[in-house]
């Protein structure tokens, strides 16, 4: 492992704005709402909370012309390599917060572009770990093709993935994700991304079926804590951090982010998972989903 233990998040980086209705949204006329514009974007999101939580992190993204140098400002304690699209804009997403569920209008933009080939071989050679979301496959073949060229790159690299959308995984299809991130040593999946990548119901019973595919799989549960399975070591239920929840964007970015960060620290998942449950309870205590 590189002295530095430095972690590589490779991905889909966007402008959110962040909708709270003050009350059930009205068809057709107006609902006063707290409207936000925040930074966002899956890996963009870790690769904050890694920064913040004191990892040393590069960050690969693709953004629209003339958004580098705002973007980059955006991850502090992030070396951040952004690429300018000639012609797409920015991602965007936005999200609609009712509660503890949130609705996700997205535009990919220049994401869609993004390639494995982005990252330098310098960035690669310094790396003890590579993470990167499920929203790096979804939305265009090339898409596919980038992971699939990260993952041959990698070489002998540890890769982590946080499956990212249940409902870019169901249009992507179930199986040909789990093809697609075959041979990942890390799997951060929710209840709902478990259930259909397994098909089954019974959250334990999801995690030790990933497991059966990935070193380490970590099944968030929200308020219900988190499984962590370990591949020929064992299976442990950790409860949940307790918070106020503002605002849910972001939490699951946030939990993959504390976990990586003790991972490459201790080598103890079961420590990285409780690390990533501090950091996913302090995700949700305030909107948007980067660190404040």
């Amino acid at each position: 492992m590189p002295a530095d233990r430095r972690i590589v998040v490779f991905g889909d980086v966007f402008d959110d704005v962040v909708v709270v209705p003050s009350h059930t949204i009205r068809p057709d006329t107006d609902t006063l709402s707290s409207i936000r514009t925040r930074a966002g974007g899956s890996a963009a999101n870790t690769a904050a909370w890694l920064g913040s939580l004191g990892a040393t992190v590069d960050f690969i993204g693709m953004v629209g012309a003339g958004d580098s140098a705002r973007h980059a400002a955006q991850l502090p304690r992030v070396t951040a390599h952004l690429t300018e699209h000639a012609t797409l804009p920015t991602g965007t997403i936005v999200v609609i917060v009712e509660g503890e569920t949130r609705t996700m209008l997205t535009e990919v933009g220049a994401n869609a572009e993004l390639t494995a080939d982005s990252v330098t071989g310098a960035v690669l050679d310094a790396a003890s770990l590579i993470h990167f979301t499920g929203y790096s496959l979804f939305g265009s073949p090339q898409r596919a093709a980038a992971v699939s060229r990260l993952f041959e790159r990698a070489d002998d690299t540890a890769i982590s993935v946080d499956p990212g959308s249940a409902g870019f995984i169901a249009d992507f299809g179930a199986e040909r994700f789990l093809d697609a991130i075959d041979g990942a040593a890390f799997l951060f999946p929710n209840l709902e991304e478990g259930r259909l990548l397994t098909g089954l119901d019974d959250p334990l019973a999801i995690a030790l079926s990933l497991a059966q595919r990935f070193d380490t799989v970590a099944l968030t549960l929200d308020t219900e804590g988190v499984i962590v399975a370990q591949r020929g070591i064992g299976v442990e239920r950790l409860p949940a951090v307790p918070a106020q929840i503002v605002d849910p964007t972001g939490a699951g970015d946030a939990f993959s982010a504390g976990f990586l960060a003790e991972w490459v620290r201790s080598g103890d998942a079961v420590a990285a998972a409780r690390a990533g449950a501090v950091a996913g309870s302090w995700a949700v205590s305030s909107v948007g989903a980067r660190p404040t």
